[in-house]
């Protein structure tokens, strides 16, 4: 620090200072000591200078500085007074602490050492309410990295002082440096019981910890132990129960009743009941295994010898053996796509309207028909297929789409897909779906699925519809067709009680709809993003391709 300073005022710093370095000259770090006044003596003319505005050291400001630091012949005056009366020669008044960041009691950063200094309170109880407050939304923590940015630290001696509020005079110095004498003899003297090499160190440490450890788990370690253990019982139980549940429900509902539920839908009919126990030994054995070990932990009783072990591991191996042998051979099924097209024509109509509806009646095989007595029981009635959980399983996958044909007539284009083994195979699969559409006059007749033979496994077969109809053609879809259609028609639906469909128009950009302004808009959106993420094989009309994917 630069100050511009009198000659006079020069001259009694000069005297001070030098009464000062003589009377520290004897201690043992005199030039640490001497220096530390000195830069509080020029923090003093800092403030001074910024207090009166003024840009010169004067020899009054001088005497006020050294008269607030105390001279150094009424100090030892003081300090010969005590020692002959047996008291503290270092007993003064304190002032007000400042905050700062203690880089002496630290485990981060100091801060919660100088809050404590602040508060004059145990640094401890500071770092508890931080561990504390970071459970609530990390708020401790937030805290804690905040100040320690904003608190400065304190580097200097005069900034430690402040810290623990000790007054900054030449008594001040002089205790505080006393202080850190006696500290440093502690340390000396603790030092021939701590300076043990580091691996030495690193033994006794971990020895500590392992001994700490063992007895936790002696005392509340056990109990925790018990506790976790029975959880985990009932955790397992649980499990084994709904196991047990499901196996008993699945083999309730017979060999055909499973079929349309996965995984069973895919795999060997004939294998079902060898697929079944294999995957629920596989299961319950690991979960039986668990059970009894852990009734052995909390009843300090073998629960099972090496020979029922080693039975319940060989009938583990030989069930996943079983399960990993039909997931592969099903898996192989799957190998290869194919699919083929075909073109079915439409009957135009008179007003270029069409009505898409959703065909509801079941579709029943001679076998089901003479199965329910149909023309016995139901003469004349019609069988409603309203099934809509079936409409989940995955041979059911039917999709409609609605473009514009390049020619007058409208048609009818269907891809059926499946996969399987092979090309051969893949096709084979695809050809034995079947599905049902007709058209009575302007009305088009849509099934809610695929229909596949009984027995028949499903290898991923589905269906897309591909509806080509005229420019300017009107278009009015049912919204029970809203599980098939590729678009969402409520956007277009009038809004009303009653009203069940949505009405459309062919434009040369596609379909339209006719209610909304805005919901067409919207419509026309969804269905160009539609048709980006088609993989569709445009067809002429009066053809059938085959193709593999």
């Amino acid at each position: 620090m630069v100050f511009h300073i009198e000659e006079d005022a020069y001259e009694v710093l000069k005297n001070y200072m030098t009464d000062v370095k003589r009377h520290f000259s004897t201690s043992a770090d005199s030039l640490e000591i001497t220096t530390d006044i000195e830069n509080r003596i020029a923090e003093m003319f800092n403030e001074i200078l910024a207090r009166d505005a003024k840009q010169v050291i004067v020899e009054a400001d001088v005497k006020e500085v050294t008269e607030q630091m105390g001279s150094v012949q009424d100090f030892e005056t003081a300090e010969t007074d005590a020692k002959s009366a047996g008291g503290n020669p270092f007993e003064y008044n304190t002032e007000r602490r400042r905050l700062f960041r203690d880089p002496d009691d630290h485990l981060v950063s100091g801060v919660c050492a100088g809050i404590a200094n602040y508060f004059d309170i145990n640094p401890a109880w500071v770092r508890l309410a931080f561990v504390i407050s970071t459970f609530f939304a990390a708020m401790g923590l937030i805290i804690y990295v905040i100040l320690w940015m904003a608190v400065p630290k304190a580097i200097t001696r005069a900034d430690r002082m402040a810290m623990k509020g000790e007054k900054q005079d030449l008594k001040g110095f002089k205790k505080n440096f006393e202080e850190e004498l006696s500290t440093v003899r502690e340390n000396l003297q603790n030092f021939k019981h701590e300076a043990k090499p580091f691996i030495y160190q690193v033994r006794d440490l971990i020895s500590d910890i392992f001994e700490h450890l063992g007895a936790f788990l002696r005392g509340t370690g056990s109990l925790l132990g018990k506790l976790v253990a029975a959880a985990i019982l009932l955790a397992c139980l649980g499990m084994t129960i709904a196991l047990i549940v499901s196996l008993i429900a699945l083999f309730a509902a017979g060999n055909m009743g499973i079929y349309n539920l996965f995984p069973f839908n895919i795999t060997n009919h004939q294998a079902n009941g060898i697929f079944m126990a294999s995957g629920f030994l596989v299961l319950s054995i690991p979960l039986l295994a668990i059970i009894l070990s852990t009734i052995g932990f909390l009843f300090k009783k073998a629960s099972f010898n090496r020979s029922i072990g080693t039975t319940l591991l060989c009938i583990w191996l030989a069930s996943l053996g079983a399960v990993s042998y039909y997931g592969v051979k099903t898996a192989a099924s799957f190998r290869e796509g194919g699919k083929f097209t075909q073109t079915v024509k439409l009957k135009p109509t008179a007003n270029n309207t069409y009505y898409l509806q959703l065909n509801d009646t079941k579709y029943l095989s001679n076998e089901d028909s003479t199965r329910l007595k149909i023309n016995e029981r139901f003469k004349g009635m019609i069988i409603l297929d309203d099934d809509f959980n079936g409409d989940d399983m995955p041979n059911r996958n039917v999709n409609i789409d609605i473009e514009k044909s390049d020619v007058p007539q409208p048609v009818l284009i269907e891809t059926f897909s499946a996969r399987g083994s092979n090309l051969e195979d893949a096709l084979i699969n695809a050809r034995s779906a079947s599905y049902r559409f007709e058209q009575k006059d302007s009305v088009l007749n849509f099934d809610r699925h695929l229909e596949m033979p009984k027995g028949f496994l499903w290898r991923g077969q589905e269906l897309h519809l591909t509806l080509k109809v005229p420019l300017n053609a009107k278009i009015i879809i049912d919204q029970k067709l809203d599980r098939n259609i590729n678009f969402n028609i409520y956007d277009c639906k009038s809004d009303g009680d009653g009203i069940t469909t949505a009405t459309y128009i062919m434009t040369a950009n596609g379909l339209e709809c006719k209610v909304d302004p805005i919901k067409a808009a919207k419509f026309k959106a969804d269905s160009l993003k539609a048709l980006k993420q088609q993989d569709t094989t445009l067809e002429s009309p009066d053809t059938a391709k085959v193709q593999g994917q």
